[in-house]
């Protein structure tokens, strides 16, 4: 073999060995310690990434949450407030009572007519009335019951609660039962349970027959609610204006006319948050209110709602005379 033969086989392996180190380098993975910091790292990145979506679905289901109770607000109650406000239409008593026939807050049977042999239990009621249990989700607290009475004297017809037409000038009243009951296919229990305030119109007669019956399920009216508080406004002086239970106003001797209803509500949503805690303790109509020990209950927004509606049907007008004073 010839020199140069020699100098280009050694060439030759010089090159197939540096071939196979590039090649080796190529074909080498990482190093435990590499291996060690990239898992971190993205751990790290993980977590950061996970309690973003966390506190974004968070404040997202309270938004909706808010906005679900805001609109129940605005909606449900304002429409709740509006058909109040039709209590004692058509009634040519603007002073009305628990004794006033017709009178547009219904308190006793004689409220519906002479006639009439109604329960006191489909009657406005409070916690305390004789016979009469509301349910809540409140410890100790039970909702009330409110129960108007008008007749539609318009030339134009319309609606009660529960979308059923009244006639232009109907001779006969409507009565309408506002109340907290079970939601639809929900079962009842001892602690939180899904409630809903809802409403049941009926017909009485001029005689107080009962036409048609409003001691039903009724309708929804907001799709969930916890409380349902009312108080009669009642007018004991000229300047003098004092709001009472319904249990506490049947009691008294000489009974006051009423001119405003006061309602409270305590409403959530229906969406449940992603939280670990939520408000338990509320204030309706001066009173503080706790929600019922629950361990196992869903964690929801809830907000307390007053409203205060006066009885433009049962206004009153006080005079007061003073006789000119005379020329010397």
């Amino acid at each position: 073999m010839t020199i140069a033969n020699l100098k280009a086989q050694r060439v030759t392996n010089t090159i197939g060995q540096n071939d196979r180190n590039h090649y080796a380098k190529a074909m080498a993975g990482f190093t435990l310690i590499e291996l060690m910091i990239s898992l971190v790292l993205g751990l790290l990145i993980s977590a950061a990434v996970i309690q973003v979506y966390v506190i974004s679905t968070r404040t997202v289901t309270i938004q909706q949450s808010a906005s679900e109770v805001q609109d129940s607000s605005i909606f449900s109650l304002q429409g709740l407030e509006k058909r109040i406000r039709l209590a004692n239409l058509g009634n040519p008593i603007t002073s009305i009572s628990s004794t006033s026939n017709h009178g547009g807050i219904v308190l006793t049977p004689i409220n519906l007519g002479t006639a009439n042999t109604t329960v006191t239990t489909l009657l406005t009621n409070s916690a305390g009335s004789a016979g009469f249990t509301g349910v809540s989700n409140i410890a100790n607290i039970m909702s009330d019951q409110l129960t108007i009475q008008y007749k539609n004297i318009t030339d134009s017809p319309l609606h009660d609660c529960q979308g059923a037409e009244i006639a232009a000038n109907s001779p006969n009243w409507v009565v309408e039962r506002y109340f907290v009951r079970l939601a639809t296919g929900a079962t009842a229990g001892t602690g939180v349970q899904e409630l809903s305030l809802a409403c049941a119109a009926g017909r009485v007669s001029e005689e107080g027959a009962v036409l048609t019956n409003f001691d039903g399920s009724g309708e929804v009216i907001v799709p969930a609610v916890d409380q349902f508080k009312v108080l009669l406004g009642v007018q004991v002086g000229i300047n003098q204006l004092t709001y009472l239970a319904p249990s506490t106003y049947i009691e008294l001797a000489d009974k006051p006319p009423i001119t405003t209803i006061k309602i409270g509500t305590i409403i959530r949503s229906t969406t449940p948050l992603i939280t670990s805690a939520d408000q338990e303790s509320f204030t309706v109509l001066g009173v503080t209110q706790n929600l019922k020990t629950d361990t196992v209950r869903r964690k929801f927004y809830r907000r307390s709602y007053e409203s205060t509606v006066l009885l433009r049907n049962a206004r009153l007008m006080a005079i007061t005379a003073t006789s000119p004073k005379l020329a010397p």
